[in-house]
C-alpha cells in the first residue's frame, strides 16, 4: 500500500460514520491520501472512500480491521511505508451498571478504546522517525476528565485515552512528533441514538451553547491540530459547548 510520498498520508480508525467519517471528509478535503478502516462495516466504508475520492481527487483505502484486534493492525501497518497522521477514533460504550457488566464486555470496551491507540501508535511511530515529524490525534471523551455514572468502562478507557496522550507526548516531543487529544462533548453521532428524546432534550438543556456538537466541527478541530504549531503537544483539547 504504498502512495505517492510527497502526498501526506493519514490513517483514521472507525470511519465508516459518525466523528470517523467527517475526520476523513475533512482530511481528503485538505489534499490527504487517506487509510479507513472499520470493523463491521466495510461495505458503507467502501461507499465513503469511493466518494471522497471522486469527490477531492485523492486516493483513499478501505479496510475491515478491528482496531481491538493487535494481529488486524499489524497487517496494516505491514504494507506502510510512510505515514503522516494517526487518528485513533474507533471507540465503543457501554450503559449500564458496572456490577451488571461482564468482563468480556469491560475487556472489549477498553481494548476498543484505549488498547487500540497503542496497537496503531506503536507501529506509526517508527515511519515518523524516518521523517522525524507526524502527528498522533486520539479522540477521547469529557467522560474522560469527569467521569459518567453508567458509563464506568467508557470514562475509565477515555481518562487512559487521556493519560496515554499526555505521556507520549512527552516521549516523542524530542523527534518532533506531536500527540494531542480532542475530548468530546455530546456530538450529534449514533452512538447516543441509544438515549430517549427526552433525555437528549435533558442534555441539550444542560449544554450552555444549546444544541449538540456535529461530527463535522470534531473533523475540523484534527485539522486545526495537524496545522498547529509544533510545539503544542500533550494537550487535551475539550469541544463540548462549554459544558464541562
Amino acid at each position: 500500500m504504498n502512495t505517492i510520498k510527497n502526498t501526506p498520508l493519514a490513517l483514521v480508525t472507525g470511519a465508516s460514520r459518525g466523528i470517523g467519517r467527517a475526520i476523513a471528509e475533512t482530511l481528503a478535503g485538505a489534499g490527504y491520501d487517506l487509510i479507513l478502516t472499520c470493523s463491521h462495516t466495510l461495505a458503507k466504508l467502501q461507499d465513503v472512500a469511493a466518494s471522497l475520492e471522486e469527490k477531492y481527487g485523492v486516493h483513499c483505502t478501505a479496510l475491515a480491521a478491528d482496531a481491538a484486534d493487535p494481529s488486524a493492525i499489524d497487517k496494516i501497518f505491514a504494507s506502510l511505508d510512510h505515514l503522516d497522521v494517526l487518528v485513533n477514533n474507533a471507540g465503543i460504550s457501554y450503559i449500564g451498571l458496572l456490577t451488571d457488566m461482564s468482563i468480556e464486555e469491560w475487556q472489549s470496551v477498553i481494548n476498543t478504546n484505549l488498547s487500540s491507540c497503542f496497537y496503531t501508535s506503536r507501529l506509526a511511530i517508527p515511519l515518523m522517525l524516518q521523517k522525524h515529524s507526524g502527528r498522533i490525534i486520539n479522540i477521547s471523551s469529557v467522560w474522560g476528565n469527569v467521569g459518567a455514572s453508567m458509563e464506568v468502562a467508557y470514562s475509565a478507557s477515555k481518562g487512559g485515552v487521556n493519560s496515554f496522550t499526555k505521556a507520549l507526548a512527552k516521549e516523542l516531543a524530542p523527534s518532533n512528533i506531536q500527540v494531542n487529544a480532542i475530548s468530546c462533548g455530546v456530538i450529534d453521532t449514533a452512538m447516543n441514538h441509544c438515549f430517549s428524546p427526552e433525555e437528549m432534550d435533558a442534555l441539550r438543556e444542560e449544554i450552555p451553547a444549546d444544541r449538540l456538537g456535529q461530527p463535522e466541527e470534531v473533523g475540523q478541530l484534527v485539522l486545526q491540530l495537524i496545522q498547529a504549531p509544533a510545539y503544542l503537544t500533550g494537550q487535551i483539547l475539550t469541544i463540548d459547548g462549554g459544558w464541562q
